[in-house]
């Protein structure tokens, strides 16, 4: 996957299209990562990014970074189809990988605090 099309994905955009992507990831999210998360070496930092984009306090910038992120990750068609065993969510992970990178820090303590209690609640590893 190139820089270029990673840095597309990341755009924060309006919030009119963070919306639309909010929107997306609310009703994605969970079963989405149901089914990637043994594929996914960091579910924690997953969970606690979507905490982070969905907080009203997140900065603007930070939170569409995210929610690019989020959406490219339950969008059910991508560069490389997810049920690939073992490359499947591989694109997945690098534009998180970015993402994670480009909103170094902004994720708080209590976005873990969630993604600790929500992943415990549903059963799924950390």
């Amino acid at each position: 996957m190139d820089e270029v099309k990673i840095g597309e994905i990341l755009l924060p955009g309006d919030r009119s299209e963070q919306e639309s992507k909010a929107q997306k990831v609310r009703r994605r999210f969970w079963p989405t990562l149901k089914r990637a998360v043994r594929q996914v070496p960091f579910s924690r930092d997953l969970v606690a990014a979507y905490y982070c984009a969905m907080d009203p306090a997140t900065p603007l910038r930070t939170r569409g970074i995210l929610l690019g992120a989020l959406a490219y990750f339950v969008m059910p068609f991508d560069v490389l189809p997810d049920v690939l065993a073992m490359v499947g969510f591989s694109d997945d992970i690098a534009v998180l990988t970015a993402a994670f990178a480009a909103i170094s820090g902004q994720i708080k303590e209590e976005h873990y605090g969630k993604a600790d209690t929500a992943l415990s609640e549903e059963g799924l590893p950390a």
